[in-house]
């Protein structure tokens, strides 16, 4: 059974992921990891990382970017993987988290539903097709009122494996207001909604002569991505040190 540390333990991703370990045989949380302590968990819970002397086996973390430096220096020195799900990692810090996969192994993602990163290999099998023969690529995605990145690192993950794909010939587009001009054709535009509770929702439309091919992924509820967190932490005990992501999660 694989051993986990869960560093955010107490905020909404990490009560999540607790729930979801409970009814997983082949995981389990031996210790948490969170600021606030004021919630009952079945594991003993350490305000920081650096106070946590539990062995383990992977640390998922669903915290902040203000902790990323400290986890990454404390998962270096025990040579323990990490799956790092923080958003808002600075220049900085990404940097740090290639240095960081030199000496253990580190798994990041822009998004770790595995629904989201099976789209982004079919989107390259799309564009080779689409993109040559003249479709527009359009990506609206659509989030809660209270996410502050428009558009999203999804959005823009998307973006990247279809430009990607084309020898990063294209160009993005975010805001057509600024500018009264013809879409360009080797364009690719990102709208963004916010609104409600909306957990997330990803559309990508290829539009040509007399049709639209659209793909879409819409996440119910945040379970998708502690699953997916769940499943990378299953893959990722073990593993030499190496730059991971979903992709190698996912093998097609």
């Amino acid at each position: 059974m694989v051993r986990a540390i869960m560093h955010g333990c107490n905020g909404r991703m990490g009560r999540v992921i607790t729930g979801l370990i409970r009814e997983d045989d082949a995981i389990e949380i031996v210790a948490g990891v969170d600021a606030y302590t004021g919630i009952d968990n079945d594991y003993p819970v350490f305000e920081s990382i650096e106070k946590c002397g539990v062995d383990a086996d992977v640390v998922i973390d669903f915290s902040n970017a203000a902790a990323a430096d400290g986890l990454l220096k404390f998962c270096v020195e025990k040579k323990m993987p990490v799956v790092l799900c923080s958003t808002g990692l600075s220049e900085e810090q990404l940097n740090l988290v290639e240095e960081s996969a030199k000496k253990t192994a580190v798994l990041k993602s822009a998004n770790m539903s595995v629904g989201i990163n099976l789209l982004l290999k079919l989107l390259k099998d799309a564009t080779k097709v689409l993109a040559p023969a003249g479709y527009d690529i359009e990506i609206i995605e659509k989030h809660h009122n209270q996410k502050l990145d428009a558009p999203s690192g999804t959005a823009i993950a998307l973006a990247d494996s279809i430009n990607e794909t084309m020898g990063n010939s294209f160009e993005y587009t975010y805001d057509r207001s600024r500018e009264r001009k013809k879409r360009g054709t080797r364009e690719i535009g990102m709208s963004a909604v916010r609104g409600g509770t909306i957990v997330g929702e990803h559309e990508v439309l290829y539009a040509g002569p007399d049709e639209v091919i659209e793909f879409r992924h819409t996440a119910y509820s945040r379970g998708v991505f502690g699953k997916g967190a769940i499943e990378a932490a299953k893959f990722l005990a073990g593993k030499p040190a190496g730059r991971y992501d979903m992709s190698d999660v996912i093998q097609l």
